[in-house]
């Protein structure tokens, strides 16, 4: 099957996703996960808010994207390897999720740690250079008056840390939070080589709050999506 056979397979999938009964609950998607993810994490806490700004001085709270799952993450512009490859990642499950009728219900926020030199310039240009789409995309950066380790300590709040070094290189994780539409931190997703149909799958069950499970077909939706990527 081609790339775009396979893109607009998932893309029906999801379509079918939209009726409860044939959409597996974020708690079953959890569980068929398992080994077949081993780059995902189940969390259900609240998320660490934010007050910080976009290039062009709005300020964002967490607060300010109810009623959207927000898919977050951390970078700086200047990192030489992990960053851009992670925002490229991430632009490959927007263009995914922005085929189907999740797009207006589905936020992704990149925040800097190195808000230093990501100057408004640098924040409006990462993202085209990087292939994100700016209907659902913010970069965020510290508003006025706010140190400047403002985003490095909410990084850790989150559970990791940009460590800098004299030249002004960061030794980081590479960590993609998902966040659902209550504001609760239900996920992580580690690295580089967690399957990207996977993240739009759980973000769907998220976005139509599947949260109790059901009574399903055998053969669940997640598997079958993954299949005819396969």
């Amino acid at each position: 099957m081609t790339v775009v056979n396979r893109r607009a397979a998932l893309t029906g999938m999801l379509a079918l996703a939209a009726t409860p009964l044939r959409a597996h609950s974020v708690q079953e998607l959890e569980q068929e996960f398992g080994s077949k993810e081993p780059y995902f994490q189940a969390l259900d806490k609240d998320a660490p808010d934010f007050l910080l700004s976009d290039a062009d001085g709005t300020l964002f709270r967490l607060a300010d994207f109810a009623g959207k799952v927000v898919i977050l993450h951390f970078v700086y512009t200047q990192c030489p390897d992990a960053c851009p490859l992670h925002t490229e990642k991430l632009a490959d499950v927007q263009a995914r999720i922005n085929q189907t009728q999740m797009k207006d219900r589905v936020q992704f926020v990149s925040i800097t740690s190195d808000p230093e030199n990501d100057t408004p310039v640098v924040l409006r240009d990462y993202g085209a250079i990087h292939g994100m789409d700016p209907a659902n995309w913010a970069f965020l950066t510290i508003a006025p008056g706010q140190p400047p380790e403002t985003t490095r300590d909410l990084a850790q709040d989150f559970g990791h840390k940009f460590a800098v070094a004299q030249d002004g290189t960061q030794t980081h994780g590479v960590v993609t939070h998902v966040i659902d539409k209550t504001g609760r931190w239900r996920g992580n997703f580690y690295g580089l080589e967690f399957d990207s149909v996977n993240m739009v799958l759980f973000v769907n069950a998220l976005v139509n709050d599947y949260g109790k499970p059901h009574n399903a077909s055998p053969r669940g939706l997640w598997v079958r999506a993954v299949d005819m990527f396969r």
